[in-house]
């Protein structure tokens, strides 16, 4: 007869589970990873994971809205940290986050899952982690210092720092380059082109 689990235990599981998924979905693709190779590398007979998700993309879907929620309360961290100095965008901490967790990071902007409207707690994520996108520019138009599209800034931003992330986590660049030269340049370019003021 199957142990049961309390609260606690399925929990504790579940995130283990989804540990071993993210690495294994970062390092093989979707596509390449099946629930009998989470299980063996778990050490747990092939039918457990059934015993705590539906199939392998509500495992997806759980490791992604994990994924983002991290990003965004390590970003939304520093915007408040930034707030109380005055404003700016936590482009340091986006950089540090991807490159120290890079297997999460392929999760958020390196997989298509088309389902992935069908989850509510990952569309929450996406939701947080998108709106720490434009929370720089909102201080900056609330100091008066930026008049343009705030949704705009927000994503031009992005690019910015997911393209030199990219960049970075693929070996493209070597030094004196890297992220974060390279996103700080984007990033001061970006704000001349939207006309943001300097600080008084």
């Amino acid at each position: 007869m199957p142990k049961v689990l309390s609260p606690a235990d399925i929990e504790a599981f579940r995130e283990r589970l989804c540990d071993v998924a993210e690495e294994k979905f970062a390092a093989h693709g979707i596509d390449g990873v099946t629930l009998r190779d989470l299980a063996t590398a778990m050490g747990v007979s092939p039918m457990t994971p059934y015993r705590y998700f539906k199939d392998k993309d509500a495992i997806l879907a759980y490791v992604r809205a994990r994924a983002f929620n991290r990003f965004a309360e390590a970003m939304e961290k520093s915007e408040a940290q930034m707030r109380k100095k005055g404003g700016g965008q936590p482009g340091d901490t986006y950089i540090d986050w991807a490159l120290k967790n890079p297997a999460a990071y392929r999760m958020i902007f390196d997989t298509n899952q088309p389902t992935a409207f069908d989850y509510p707690d990952l569309v929450a994520a996406m939701k947080r982690a998108k709106d720490t996108m434009t929370g720089g520019w909102k201080i900056l138009r609330d100091q008066g210092r930026f008049k343009g599209d705030v949704d705009l800034a927000g994503h031009l931003h992005w690019s910015a720092m997911h393209g030199a992330v990219m960049l970075e986590l693929t070996g493209l660049v070597k030094k004196p380059l890297d992220a974060r030269a390279i996103a700080r340049r984007a990033i001061t370019a970006i704000a001349k082109d939207l006309d943001v003021k300097p600080k008084d």
